[in-house]
């Protein structure tokens, strides 16, 4: 598996492609930014989202979604998750049948509601879709900072190539074979780090964010047993792991949006401010409906959506929260 496809050039793909350029693969990056796409070639470097980090010379540039993916033994997606659908759609018939698809994004679609494996499955055989998710800031992936992974697919072989094939002495990776739980997980700990930053951003302390992760990961929790998840992996990487790096450090683009709201900017202020996507704002819309539509009880989420839609303020929705019923903790 010398030949890798890459699709998105944002900064967790360039950062992904550096640790397999590293192994001494072959990486062909494409991204719709074709000017985006020059900078990188002429500087050797993601000035826009990776700056600092020296891309290895086996990393090239395509300027096709089809000159990424053909002849690639494995081709890496990471595109937000509202552009994955019309990213897989564009480069599945040049991708080879016995490619292995891998992605990196994290999100729901907010139309259909459907995880992206679900999208996936339309398009590609599901044996051959890894997905790749955890506690990974792109920041500390670039410069070989220690970090641990999981790769997730409904085939447990396939789940172990691409363990085997991004596995490096500073990249640890699990498998796992609960695609929905992985991605549930990925895509709903991006709105609690929304209130996580809300939360600092108001000045709160540390009791308060300990209360929303906690609170948080029991509503994924909920949600994603409902929808066939296995209750363990939300305690995993994937779960608790990538909750706490989310919501606890300033590389989080989702904290750094919630901090600006809980100063008191807009939503739509925040994320001009952060200047990339932040996926915990579409992300709420489509849980906020799976939890009405599923009568899953998710009050932090509901309280989020609020005021990421300018319902509410953020001074009021945590009287709502508090002055919730008082119950029982596991109820």
């Amino acid at each position: 598996m010398n030949k890798i496809g890459v699709i998105g050039a944002g900064s967790w793909g360039t950062a992904l492609s550096t640790v397999l350029a590293g192994k001494g693969c072959e990486v062909r990056m494409f991204d719709v930014d074709e000017q985006h796409l020059r900078r990188m070639e002429q500087c050797r470097e993601n000035v826009d989202y990776l700056p600092g980090v020296e891309l290895n010379e086996n990393i090239r540039f395509a300027w096709s979604s089809e000159e990424a993916v053909r002849d690639a033994d494995v081709v890496l997606f990471s595109a937000p998750a509202q552009h994955f659908r019309s990213a897989l759609e564009a480069a599945v018939p040049f991708i080879r049948e016995d490619a292995y698809v891998v992605n990196v994004g994290k999100g729901i679609e907010q139309k259909s509601l459907k995880r992206l494996s679900e999208i996936a499955r339309d398009y590609i055989d599901p044996a051959r879709y890894v997905v790749l998710s955890g506690p990974s800031h792109a920041e500390e992936v670039g410069r070989r900072m220690p970090t641990t992974v999981a790769t997730a697919s409904e085939s447990l072989e396939a789940a172990e190539k691409m363990q085997n094939l991004f596995s490096t002495d500073r990249f640890r990776v699990y498998t796992t074979e609960d695609v929905t739980g992985v991605e549930l997980g990925g895509a709903l700990k991006n709105i609690i780090a929304l209130g996580a930053g809300i939360s600092d951003g108001m000045g709160f302390g540390d009791n308060a964010k300990a209360a929303l992760m906690t609170r948080g990961l029991a509503e994924i929790r909920r949600l994603g047993m409902k929808m066939g998840a296995k209750p363990e992996t939300f305690a995993g990487l994937t779960g608790t792991g990538d909750l706490i790096v989310t919501c606890t450090s300033m590389h989080s683009r989702n904290r750094r949006c919630g901090i600006m709201m809980g100063q008191g900017k807009s939503p739509e202020e925040a994320v001009r401010e952060v200047g990339m996507v932040v996926e915990g704002m579409y992300t709420v819309d489509a849980a906020y409906q799976l939890a009405q539509k599923l009568q899953v009880e998710m009050p932090i989420t509901e309280a989020i959506y609020k005021v990421t839609r300018g319902e509410i303020k953020a001074a009021d929705a945590i009287e709502e929260l508090m002055g919730r019923e008082l119950k029982h903790e596991q109820a």
